[in-house]
């Protein structure tokens, strides 16, 4: 959908989140991550919205998922919220100038502490939200940029220090 003002670069992979409630999934991203609304319209069902917004440098796609894909599969697709699914099949990566800080504003916000902000083997400070539609987001910076076999390097010495974690 080419909106003015809204329109997708192409090339780009655009999300499309579907989630309970276009509109408050629409709050939470505009004080958890300082989303900017560029378009948005009542669903053709006239059960919700289906917004357009600006998220970082990216735009994403939100819909109210309908009432009748809760119940049924439309045409074979099944187009439900994590929350009607029971969970998510993707996770979001955004890089942002400052790990803990994007994170304590996401759970001040009302996301849930998936994975508290870490120094990672790959050289990222890095984290995960679940927000409140279920949608996983993970909050990277990255600290040092490592070759391959540095990154491989600290993948061994990770993986012998979590096996003797389990004894």
């Amino acid at each position: 959908m080419a909106v003015k003002g809204s329109v997708p670069t192409p090339g780009v992979i655009v999300p499309h989140l579907v989630v309970r409630d276009a509109a408050e999934a629409v709050a939470f991203y505009t004080r958890a991550f300082s989303a900017e609304v560029l378009y948005r319209s009542p669903s053709p069902s006239g059960v919700g919205e289906h917004i357009h917004i600006k998220l970082w440098n990216s735009l994403v796609q939100i819909s109210t998922e309908e009432p009748q894909q809760r119940r049924e599969r439309v045409e074979g697709a099944l187009l439900a919220s994590p929350e009607t699914l029971a969970g998510s099949t993707c996770v979001f990566q955004i890089g942002v100038e400052d790990v803990d800080s994007a994170f304590r504003r996401a759970v001040d916000e009302g996301a849930a502490p998936a994975l508290p902000p870490t120094d990672m083997f790959w050289g990222d400070r890095y984290g995960w939200v679940r927000d409140p539609f279920g949608h996983m987001w993970a909050l990277c910076t990255v600290k040092e940029v490592l070759s391959e076999a540095e990154v491989e390097s600290r993948l061994r010495g990770f993986a012998a220090q979590m096996k003797g974690n389990k004894s």
